[in-house]
């Protein structure tokens, strides 16, 4: 007689991207990839391709709220990564639902601006993803053009731009803060994560690819699918090292994105490259 395994369960709650390398399809791959069973909510419907947003439609809150309340009812969920939220009333009926049943590690990207440059959310999405989804997040994820938006200031261009954002950040209540220098010009993509034991950097080195697609997308769920692995009670140092596990297979992903010929834009990064 075969039994169940036992692994984690992890949810996206994100847009779509139809080209499937960003968004909840993106972020399903990662999750899978990194061994949890992945359910999704999704939050926008996003006419996109590797070249970049031509629409964007968001689902009323009222029917994202059943689809969060239905799961949750239902599947136990370990890690959710939260992508993409168009209002302040999406923002409120999510975390209404996740605080009534909170999974152990709540992951946040604040998406805002795509690679492309096409900005994806209003002046009044920015403010509920910084009021509202920050302060019960355990880890937020922000490049430097969305931690700039959050903060309402020009996006740091230097490491000592970086270092000098992060006080802030870090007040707006989210325990752990991965500032993203992928835009930073140079060789090297470090990135500064802030911690309740202090703040350190991150090094890697800068890939030569054109494979950028739905990076931000794959390292926030890549750290919510190593969260979700960890026991309830991980310390610090556990989390730190599942914080940089996934930023280390982000790492690989990109490295074999080359395998890979998506579209006519910005290919996506390698999910499954160590499955085939």
């Amino acid at each position: 007689m075969s039994h169940a395994v036992s692994i984690p369960h992890t949810l996206t709650i994100a847009g779509s991207d139809p080209s499937g390398g960003a968004g909840l399809q993106g972020d399903i791959k990662t999750l899978s990839a990194l061994g949890t069973y992945a359910t999704n909510v999704i939050t926008a419907v996003i006419a996109q391709n590797t070249r970049g947003v031509a629409a964007v439609h968001p689902v009323p809150a009222g029917i994202i709220r059943e689809q969060l309340d239905n799961l949750l009812e239902d599947v136990r969920i370990d890690a959710v990564k939260i992508g993409m939220v168009a209002s302040r009333e999406v923002a409120e009926a999510l975390r209404e639902a996740l605080e009534a049943r909170r999974p152990r590690w709540i992951v946040l990207d604040p998406v805002m601006v795509a690679k492309s440059g096409d900005v994806l959310v209003d002046a009044a999405g920015i403010s509920a993803v910084r009021d509202v989804l920050v302060p019960m997040a355990d880890v937020i994820t922000p490049n430097l053009p969305e931690a700039a938006v959050l903060l309402g200031v020009a996006a740091p261009t230097t490491a000592d731009a970086m270092e000098a954002m992060l006080p802030s950040l870090k007040a707006l209540a989210s325990p752990y803060v991965l500032l993203k220098g992928g835009h930073l010009a140079g060789d090297s993509c470090p990135d500064l994560l802030a911690t309740p034991q202090g703040d350190r950097w991150l090094p890697a080195p800068r890939i030569d690819t054109a494979n950028l697609h739905g990076t931000g997308c794959a390292l926030s769920s890549a750290i919510a699918a190593h969260l979700a692995h960890l026991p309830p009670d991980a310390d610090h140092d556990r989390i730190v090292t599942a914080i940089g596990d996934a930023k280390r297979w982000l790492h690989e992903a990109l490295e074999a994105s080359h395998r890979l010929d998506v579209g006519q834009g910005r290919g996506p990064v390698h999910h499954f490259n160590a499955w085939w």
